[in-house]
Formats: structure tokens, sequence, C-alpha cells
């Protein structure tokens, strides 16, 4: 540890807790990135480092200095999010779920599934803050990027939860097997053969799409993004089809219905949006999840009000996936306003 620290910590086993916040502060960021991956949401991440910093302070004569303290509160946030998940359900996409069939686009989609069973998005502001330099190489910031991805969070949700931790640790984090077998109490053994299923079933159910935007001009996926919008905010279902892969997948929790393939997601939006005559703006969201997000508002009289959360996963200049989180909350989640004038 640096000086400053070894004071900062001394203080804090003194009592302090103005120098036990200045110690745990700088790797806040990660630790709320690591309990998001765990566990699939926002708010639950942000319970989980909370009760990682609470145990942290309760032990915090335990830290050894022969490991860094960021890793310490790693293993700490780690088994607060094996505990949480070992109260509740799942999380998942309708995409990635154990029922893994698209939906017919000519079909009324399934009534919406409200318990908290869905991944849910996270700000990039949330996940990234402070986390991100000027120093840190293209490929890395890819990386990290992608490693929040919904695709990638949702296909870790396959996993079992000791599985998934050793994943996370291991391929993500970048710890030693060793290091992860002492934060898991388990064996070197165990922890490879841990990894070598988590990673089969990682590979069975598919990785996500390569996000090869960022090999593209920022005006092409500009142009890709109005097409988009214009598609909703003008009823352009030629539009929305531009924009599109042919293997687009598009869900929209809390409804488990998904569809698979242009042909079927545009279907869909003749049958289903533009039937029902609804009219929409579409603004720009704050970053979720690595990739571009937008908030449609829905016409209601002489208003808009917040109607869901578009989360947009490019594949070049075209849409390999959207993820529409359906709801006022969502909108309202990321710190959008409920309704435009």
């Amino acid at each position: 540890m640096q000086p400053a620290e070894n004071t900062m910590l001394h203080a804090a086993r003194a009592g302090s807790s103005d120098a036990f916040s200045a110690l745990v502060q700088p790797h806040a960021t990660v630790l709320r990135a690591h309990c998001y991956r765990m566990l699939g949401s926002a708010a639950d991440a942000d319970d989980a480092l909370q009760e990682t910093l609470v145990r942290a302070w309760r032990h915090l004569d335990s830290f050894e200095a022969r490991a860094s303290l960021r890793s310490w509160l790693l293993s700490i946030a780690t088994r607060a999010c094996l505990d949480a998940l070992a109260a509740r359900k799942q999380r998942s996409l309708p995409s990635f779920a154990r029922s893994d069939v698209a939906g017919d686009p000519s079909a009324m989609p399934s009534p919406p599934v409200l318990d908290p069973v869905w991944i849910e998005p996270c700000t990039d502001a949330r996940l990234f803050e402070g986390a991100l330099d000027d120093r840190e190489s293209p490929e890395s910031r890819v990386t990290r990027r992608e490693s929040v991805a919904l695709a990638f969070v949702a296909a870790l949700h396959w996993l079992p939860a000791t599985q998934r931790a050793a994943l996370l640790l291991h391929d993500v984090l970048g710890w030693q097997a060793s290091e992860v077998a002492d934060a898991l109490d388990s064996s070197v053994a165990a922890v490879n053969s841990a990894l070598q299923r988590a990673r089969a079933t990682i590979d069975e159910h598919g990785r996500p799409k390569r996000d090869r935007s960022r090999n593209v001009s920022d005006d092409r996926v500009k142009a890709t993004v109005e097409r988009y919008v214009r598609a909703w905010e003008m009823g352009d279902a030629d539009a929305l089809a531009a924009a599109l892969c042919e293997d687009v997948t598009l869900a929209m929790p809390p409804v488990p219905t998904w569809f698979d393939g242009r042909a079927d997601v545009v279907a869909f939006y003749r049958g289903f949006v533009l039937a029902q005559g609804l009219r929409f703006r579409v603004v720009p969201a704050p970053s979720c999840n690595g990739t571009i997000a937008l908030a449609a508002y829905r016409a209601d009289g002489d208003r808009w009000v917040a109607d869901a959360l578009h989360v947009i996963e490019l594949d070049g200049d075209q849409i390999a996936s959207v993820v529409v989180f359906m709801g006022e909350h969502a909108p309202q989640g990321v710190g959008l306003p409920p309704t435009l004038s």
C-alpha cells in the first residue's frame, strides 16, 4: 500500500469513518460493476455494494496488506453477492430464458412477468465513473464495456452462482486460479473445473455478438440510429428494416415474448405498434451497459409520457439487438423525466 493509504488504514482502524470512506471510495466503481455482473440489477448491485462496505468496516482488522485492498474488497463483494443470490431467483432476458423459443409476430405477446426475474440496465456513468482514463488502450476499453453488455450479463446468469463468480474473478478481473480459490473457500482444482464448465455453458448458449461499431465511422452509426428513431417517431417500417441486421433480436422485458430476425421484428412492429396508432418521441438517454440507449415517450394528450428504454447493440453500422425495457420506470431509472412537454 502507498504511505497515504497506510495512514488512512490506521485511522480507519482507530474508528475514523471519514478515513474509511476515503480508503474505499476509489474502489467503489469496480465493486459496483462486479456486483452488477453477479446480480444483473443496478438496485441489487447498490445493495450488495453497501453490504460489502458494512462487512469491510466490521472486519477491517482482518485485512492483511500482503494482498491489495481492492482484491480484499472484491472477495467480500463476491461473498455478499453469493449470499444475496441464495435468497432470490436467477435473472435473465427473454431471449436467454430457459424457454428459448422466439415468438410468433402475428400472435399477441405473452402477458408481462412482473416478478424480479429480468436483467436490468445500468448506466455507464455508474459502471465506469472514474474507471476509464486516457492512458487505457482502446482494446481495454472495449473489453471493459463488453464485460457489462446485456447479452453477456444475461449469458452469465445461465451459470450457477459459484461458477459465475469464478468466471468473473478469473476471466474478467484477471485473478489467478489460486486467488479465486481463496476467495471462494475452494481448491484450485475445483476452480479450474468450474471455469471449464462455465465457459462451455456460455459457448453453448451463445456469446454475445461483438460490437463492431467502433470500426465504423461515427456518421454511419449516427445514420443508423436516426433511421431507428425515425421509424418510431414517423411510424416508418421501412426505416426500421433498413436499420436492422438480418438476424436481429428484439426483447421487451417484462414481456417474456421475444423475436428473432428482421422479418419477424418488422412484422411485429407493423402488426402491434403501427396498428394501434401509437405516437412516440424518442430521445437520447444516458448510455447503458457500454452501448447506446434511447428513451421512448408515448403521446398522451398534449404531453409525452415515459414509456420505455431501448438499449441497442450494434454490429457494424446495423442494429444487432434491441432490448426494450418497458414501463415508465425504465427512462426514469436512468435519470430522465417522467414526461416531456
